[in-house]
């Protein structure tokens, strides 16, 4: 009898003891800390006003600012840090194709105008003969400013240059414009030696520029490019359905999020919303 009576008391413990495992599984499953690298403007902004949102979902947010678009996608390839917050996919594509890395796309936040700016001249009017204009000299980011000069009347393309257009697939260049390529960042402090700049969202942020008052040309919120370059949540490959991924996607997409950027941002960031299927 006290053979038996020790057997159940251990069946007991077993019971318990599996029981506060189980228990203590599920809490890792609904909170912890995530790690995002993020651009400062806006991404790094966007998500410290997600951070007490996903708090009381028991989710520490740990975000560390880059000012560069190839670290940020290198440690989260590394597993040194769980998401980033800086680009669209087409950059994404690319990166990974030339880079060799294992990158997806979990969740689409929030769209980018591109857009002129004024350098040395304040109109689009004012252009002429030999006048430079500084774009992004990244793959994807090249195209898009190229794009937006092509659709302004400024160069023509090679038919089907596309997302992959370069200086190279300049068909027709009238006016002799000299395009100034440098590295996404530096673009803005070109404002004062060529006569335009053509900026993404968040560089034009950091500039001190608003997309409303002060771009000469943007794309239209409406537009193709809206879709193709909507910033999204990164992750490496096998993590989209990550319970922390989950939950930052959802919180970033929230309709306290939408407010923030909408109220913010005076249209130079505008949150993403997919077409209901």
């Amino acid at each position: 009898m006290k053979l038996k009576r020790l057997l159940t008391v251990l069946a007991t413990l077993s019971l318990a003891v599996s029981a506060s495992v189980a228990a203590v599984q599920a809490d890792d499953a609904e909170g912890g800390v995530i790690k995002v690298a993020a651009s400062t403007t806006p991404h790094a902004e966007i998500l410290a006003e997600a951070a007490p949102l996903l708090a009381e979902k028991n989710w520490k947010l740990e975000v560390t600012e880059f000012t560069d678009y190839v670290q940020p996608n290198l440690v989260v390839e590394s597993g040194e840090f769980d998401a980033n917050y800086f680009q669209h996919v087409p950059y994404l594509d690319s990166f990974n194709e030339e880079q060799g890395t294992h990158l997806v796309n979990a969740g689409g936040i929030h769209y980018e105008p591109f857009g002129i700016y004024p350098g040395t001249k304040s109109s689009l009017d004012d252009i002429a003969e030999g006048d430079a204009i500084a774009v992004p000299n990244d793959t994807t980011n090249e195209a898009r400013a190229l794009l937006l000069l092509e659709d302004n009347g400024f160069i023509k393309l090679k038919e089907g240059a596309g997302l992959t257009a370069t200086v190279r697939d300049i068909e027709e260049n009238n006016l002799n414009l000299e395009i100034v390529e440098v590295e996404a960042a530096q673009v803005s402090h070109l404002v004062g030696e060529a006569a335009y700049v053509v900026l993404n969202g968040n560089y034009a942020l950091e500039a001190g520029f608003s997309v409303g008052k002060d771009s000469l040309a943007y794309e239209s919120s409406d537009s193709e490019a809206a879709k193709t370059y909507v910033n999204i949540i990164a992750v490496k490959e096998g993590n989209e359905e990550n319970p922390g991924i989950k939950a930052l996607v959802e919180v970033l997409k929230s309709d306290e999020i939408k407010d923030f950027i909408n109220k913010t941002y005076d249209g130079a960031v505008i949150p993403f919303v997919e077409e209901e299927k």
